[in-house]
């Protein structure tokens, strides 16, 4: 039954008017409807949960490929995947596998082909994919915690943590490769130097020999 707010009379569930003083009967309140603005801020913090260091400048790349719409590739640019080791940079952001296929692609291919600057070419392709590989790596790794139906945000919190966020020791995994390359190449460079002690001498002139007539 509808009570008429103003002579408190009751009505049928279906009328619009009040019988008895004819006021107008407010409908029933029907279930909250999320604004799209409210549901996306509130994935847009989830992600800055997810992604941890440096968020605002992941979620400018993101925003780029669609973030929370239907993804679409377009041309970023990731530095510290380009000028790092590309495979310790998956690492760093806990995406195994793609960490797996950096650290054995470039091996494997300057084996087949012999060509050291194969390694140059997974450094470039590493710095113009690595903001959209770690895009659907978030998306994906998100999109699994949404799934549970959470009533404790701490533990919600946690879990993004757990699953997302970074591995600060792979930067000193990073610093002691390169601390290991610079001495081999010193090394590789002064062994490669001739020494001075082993130049052969110049040899000497022959001595003139006289011939006598006997």
């Amino acid at each position: 039954m509808k009570s008429c707010a103003q002579c408190q009379q009751q009505n049928q569930e279906d009328s619009k008017f009040c019988y008895q003083c004819g006021n107008p009967l407010a409908p029933e309140p029907g279930p909250a409807i999320v604004s799209p603005t409210v549901a996306s801020h509130n994935d847009e913090d989830l992600w800055r949960q997810f992604i941890g260091p440096h968020a605002d400048r992941y979620l400018g790349y993101f925003k780029k490929f669609g973030l929370g719409e239907e993804p679409k590739f377009a041309l970023t640019w990731n530095w510290p995947a380009f000028l790092y080791i590309s495979f310790l940079w998956f690492l760093y952001r806990k995406m195994y596998v793609y960490a797996l296929v950096y650290a054995l692609g470039p091996m494997i291919s300057t084996y087949l082909t012999g060509d050291l600057t194969v390694g140059l070419v997974w450094s470039v392709m590493a710095g113009a994919t690595a903001n959209y590989l770690y895009y659907w790596h978030c998306r994906e790794q998100i999109g699994e915690i949404k799934k549970s139906a959470w009533t404790d945000p701490a533990k919600q919190a946690e879990a993004l943590k757990e699953a997302g966020g970074v591995q600060p020791y792979v930067i000193w995994v990073g610093v002691a490769f390169y601390i290991f390359f610079a001495l081999t190449m010193m090394k590789m460079l002064q062994d490669g130097l001739p020494d001075g002690n082993l130049i052969p001498a110049k040899p000497a002139k022959p001595a003139m020999t006289s011939t006598t007539s006997t």
